[in-house]
């Protein structure tokens, strides 16, 4: 994982709290885009795992809420979505993810 990615992560967090409420509207991100999120029990190298064909996406069960919302930052900008299928909070969030990633 590169260095830009590391203080991304940071930026990003550092406007969002460790809250369910926060893991939530990420999840909402994926999800809204088609990709259907699980949490299942692997060994998962950086915590995740992407079956594209599919747009499934799973997550390290055993991972803590921080854990969690950091894998979902990692991931969201690695998937295609397509902004039509999202909500007006979900064009948001993901908008707010991808001009870190831009602006680093």
């Amino acid at each position: 994982m590169g260095q830009g990615v590391i203080i991304l992560k940071k930026i990003v967090i550092d406007t969002m709290k460790y809250t369910q409420t926060t893991l939530d509207k990420l999840e909402a991100v994926v999800e809204e885009a088609g990709y259907v999120l699980r949490y299942e029990r692997g060994t998962f190298q950086s915590g995740y795992c992407i079956l594209e064909e599919r747009k499934v996406v799973v997550l390290n069960k055993f991972l803590q809420l921080e854990g969690r919302i950091n894998t979902m930052l990692d991931l969201i900008p690695q998937l295609e979505i397509n902004t039509e299928l999202l909500s007006d909070e979900s064009k948001k969030l993901h908008k707010e993810i991808l001009a870190k990633i831009v602006a680093e």
